[in-house]
């Protein structure tokens, strides 16, 4: 399986947050979006970036409750530091790059331009299924 077919069955809307919003207002959208990260871009702009729940936490724990009142831009990983992976890779190497890099949500770059967004969660239930569908295939080979 391949990050495109991920994103087939996901769907590739992408939640953003402008880098000057608040890490207050990222949590918020994070919370009530019930997602890990936000992509960091002005409008339909280019990426800036990435924040995610680990970025904020990180933040807490350095610079207190002042951290809340942060612009995104000073706690997002920026655009020139970020992992990012394309529509063609295997589920495989993004669950390596995810495991070696320590990152739970990569941006899907084609063309030069966002095309979505997985997450260890949408890599995991796909490599699931691509295993039980091995396993039904050799169910089904073996009772002939």
């Amino acid at each position: 399986m391949i990050v495109s077919q991920i994103l087939r069955g996901k769907g590739n809307a992408v939640l953003t947050i402008a880098p000057d919003a608040s890490a207050v207002e990222a949590a918020r959208v994070m919370h009530e979006r019930r997602v890990g990260a936000l992509v960091v871009r002005r409008g339909h702009g280019k990426l800036e970036g990435i924040i995610s729940e680990r970025d904020i936490m990180t933040a807490l724990a350095v610079h207190g409750p002042e951290a809340t009142e942060r612009p995104v831009r000073a706690l997002m990983t920026p655009a020139d530091r970020l992992i990012t992976c394309n529509p063609s890779d295997t589920v495989d190497r993004v669950m390596a790059v995810m495991t070696d890099r320590r990152v739970r949500h990569l941006p899907v770059i084609e063309g030069g331009r966002l095309a979505g967004i997985v997450s260890i969660g949408d890599v995991v239930k796909a490599r699931i299924s691509e295993t039980l569908a091995e396993v039904e295939a050799m169910t089904a080979y073996v009772r002939g």
